[in-house]
C-alpha cells in the first residue's frame, strides 16, 4: 500500500501570511489580539514549492475545493471559505495547503488554538517550510506563549533566513521574553533585509538597539 502524498501549500497561501503579518505584529504588540486575515493573493512566488499532481479523484477534488476556499477568503466570505476547506480536508487530510489556509482563517477569527492545530499539521507534512512555523508563532504570541513562539521562529529563520517578517516576529518574541540582545539582533536582521520595516525599526528602538 502506497503512503499518501502530502499536498504542499501554494504561493497564494504563503503570500497571505506575508500580507497580513505586519498587521499581526502591531495588533499583538499593542493588545495581544489576533489579526485580520489579509487577502489570499494569486501572485506567483518563485520560492513556492511545486504542487504535487493529484493521485486520485478525491485529491483532485480537494485541490479544487481548496482553491475555491481561497477565492472565497479573498472575497471576505470566511464562513463559506472555512466550509470549503473543511470539505477539502475531509477528502484529503494530507492537503497542507488547505491546512495552512484554514489556519490563517482561524487566526483571523482569533481562534488561535485551532489555528495552531492546523499550522502544526501543515508543518508535519512540510517540515522544511517556514510558513506554518511563522503562522503558528503568531498565534502563540497572541496567546502570550512567547517561549513557544521563539522556538518556532528559531527554526523558521534556519529554513528561510532571508524572510524579514520572520526576523521581525522573532524580535517581538524575544522582546516578550526579556532577552533584549536577541530581540535587537533579530530586529536588526529584519531591517537589513527590509529597511522600511516599521515594526522592526520600532522594536529595535524599544529594546535599545544602537544604529550602526
Amino acid at each position: 500500500m502506497s503512503l499518501p502524498v502530502p499536498r504542499p501549500f501554494s504561493g497564494a497561501s504563503r503570500l497571505a501570511l506575508r500580507a497580513c503579518l505586519p498587521i499581526a505584529l502591531v495588533a499583538i504588540a499593542l493588545c495581544g489580539c489576533s489579526i485580520n486575515l489579509g487577502s489570499l493573493t494569486s501572485e506567483p512566488d518563485s520560492g513556492a514549492a511545486p504542487k504535487s499532481a493529484p493521485t486520485g479523484t478525491g485529491e483532485a477534488e480537494a485541490q479544487a475545493l481548496t482553491a475555491h476556499g481561497e477565492t472565497l477568503a479573498r472575497s471576505g466570505n470566511t464562513e463559506e471559505a472555512l466550509a470549503e476547506l473543511d470539505r477539502a480536508l475531509a477528502l484529503d487530510p494530507n492537503n497542507a495547503q488547505a491546512l495552512f489556509a484554514r489556519g490563517l482563517l482561524y487566526q483571523g477569527e482569533k481562534r488561535h488554538q485551532l489555528a495552531i492545530d492546523d499550522f502544526t499539521a501543515a508543518n508535519g507534512l512540510t517540515p522544511q517550510r517556514a510558513d506554518p512555523l511563522l503562522g503558528r508563532a503568531v498565534s502563540y504570541l497572541a496567546l502570550d506563549k512567547a517561549r513557544e513562539a521563539a522556538a518556532d521562529l528559531d527554526e523558521a529563520v534556519e529554513a528561510a533566513p532571508q524572510n524579514a517578517q520572520i526576523w521581525t516576529t522573532r524580535g517581538l518574541a524575544y522582546e516578550r521574553l526579556g532577552d533584549k540582545a536577541k530581540a535587537a539582533g533579530s530586529y536588526a536582521r529584519a531591517i537589513n533585509l527590509r529597511p522600511k520595516d516599521e515594526a522592526a525599526r520600532s522594536g529595535f528602538a524599544r529594546v535599545g538597539g544602537k544604529a550602526g
